[in-house]
This record gives C-alpha cells, sequence and structure tokens, in this order.
C-alpha cells in the first residue's frame, strides 16, 4: 500500500490509468467502468496516452467514501451528476448522522449466560431476540451489542427480580425510546433541516446544520434523563408515603 506521502506525490502528478489505480487503490477496470458510467471525468489525451490528475484522484476516493458509507454506483451516479461539491456535501452530512458515542460490544459464551441468569423460557428468549440484546456469533458464543444493558440486567436479578419481569420491562423501555428518539429527530427535521432546505441550502449555514446533527443525541440525551430523574423521584416518594402510610396503618 502506498504510503501518505506517496499517494499525496502521485496526485500531484499526471498519471496513467495504471498509475492512477496504484494511487487510490483501485483496480484499472474498476476505474474504467467509472469513467463509462460517467462517474469519473475522461483523462487528457496525449499521444494515444491518456492522464489523470489531481481532480480525477478526489474524484476516486470520494466514490470509495462514499461505496465506504453504503452508497450504491447507481445512488453516486445520480449524486455525482449533480455536482462534486453536492457529494462531498452528503458525505459529511451522513458522517455527523452517525457519528455517535456507542458501546463496545463484548462477547460471553452460552456458559457464561447460563451462569449468570439461569435458563430462559420460549417467550424470554424471542425477547432477547426481538430487543436485539444478544447476537449469535456460532460456537455458542454470543456478542453483547450493550456490556452496560447487560449489566443493569444483572444488577437487577441479584436484587431478587426475575428476568422474565426485567425483560418484559426492557421491552416497554425499548417502545417508549424508540418514540421518544422519533419526535427529537422530526424536531429537528421540522425545526431545522426543512427551513435550510426552503432556503436553498445556503452554503454558510453547511456547518451550522452539520453542527446541529452532532449536537442533537446528547442534548437529547440530556433532556431526557433530566425528565427521567424528575418522574422517578415523584414516583418513589408517593409510593414510600404510601408504603409508610399502610406500615403505620398496621402498627396501630
Amino acid at each position: 500500500m502506498a504510503s501518505v506521502s506517496e499517494r499525496t506525490d502521485a496526485a500531484d502528478a499526471e498519471l496513467t490509468i495504471e498509475q492512477l489505480a496504484g494511487a487510490v487503490g483501485m483496480s484499472v477496470r474498476n476505474i474504467r467502468n467509472h469513467q463509462s458510467r460517467g462517474l469519473l471525468p475522461s483523462p487528457e489525451v496525449r499521444a494515444r496516452v491518456g492522464y489523470y490528475g489531481p481532480d480525477h484522484v478526489a474524484r476516486l476516493r470520494l466514490i470509495q467514501d462514499l461505496q465506504g458509507e453504503g452508497f450504491n454506483l447507481g445512488a453516486i451516479e445520480r449524486l455525482l451528476s449533480a455536482s462534486s461539491a453536492s457529494a462531498e456535501r452528503v458525505l459529511r452530512l451522513r458522517a455527523a448522522m452517525t457519528a455517535f458515542e456507542t458501546e463496545t460490544p463484548e462477547v460471553v459464551t452460552g456458559e457464561e449466560l447460563l451462569e449468570r441468569f439461569g435458563e430462559l423460557d420460549a417467550k424470554d428468549l424471542e425477547r432477547v431476540r426481538k430487543l436485539k440484546l444478544l447476537t449469535p456469533l456460532g460456537d455458542d458464543r454470543f456478542e453483547v451489542p450493550s456490556p452496560a444493558l447487560m449489566r443493569a440486567a444483572e444488577e437487577v436479578t441479584e436484587l431478587g427480580i426475575s428476568l422474565h419481569a426485567a425483560l418484559a420491562l426492557v421491552e416497554r423501555v425499548s417502545r417508549e425510546c424508540e418514540t421518544i428518539s422519533r419526535a427529537f429527530v422530526k424536531l429537528y427535521l421540522d425545526e431545522l433541516w426543512a427551513p435550510f432546505v426552503a432556503a436553498g441550502e445556503p452554503e454558510e449555514r453547511w456547518e451550522e446544520v452539520l453542527a446541529a446533527i452532532r449536537g442533537l443525541r446528547p442534548i437529547a440525551s440530556e433532556a431526557l434523563l433530566a425528565i427521567f430523574k424528575q418522574r422517578m423521584s415523584a414516583q418513589v416518594e408517593a409510593e414510600s408515603a404510601k408504603l409508610i402510610e399502610r406500615q403505620v396503618k398496621r402498627a396501630q
């Protein structure tokens, strides 16, 4: 693989198609295919040899980035037919939308799960599958996408609460959180994105829009946690008062 300096030097030079392929790590066949689809401008031809420059290198790397983000060639073709700037913006927009902090998954064995939680009945196993709490990897190994949620489930069962009841609650909370998440995303789309599009997507506001996307999740998380703390405190206080009242009546 070419070093960074080699790639930079290549981008500044006039390249044959073979040199271009080496510079971007792509086969000559794929480069010709991109060119035939109109994804890559034609080279400058001198003495029957086509020469490619920095713009070709940048375009091919943009195509690679877009493919890496999940865009197929048809979508890339439609995107690049507008302008390279538009494609770059979409790539940055997608990166901002997916650049959220996530947990590092852990891998556990079936034996470890059995030791932690005991046997699960068919209904609970179906809940685990639907909630994507575990991902089978084969050979009696499972990926845990959210170790924090797994630890919470373990701590709940250690308190004496059945895993069946805990999973039922997680299922309900998951539905509520999905509704809340949609509400926050809709708020962003209605209040920020739609007016931005209506204004013609002005160049000077792109950074503002991207920053708003990056800030959406932490703001939503903090707001949700703050509200939950308030509601949880109120519920605990109300139920505590009822418990104390019942205990006093029994003691009389």
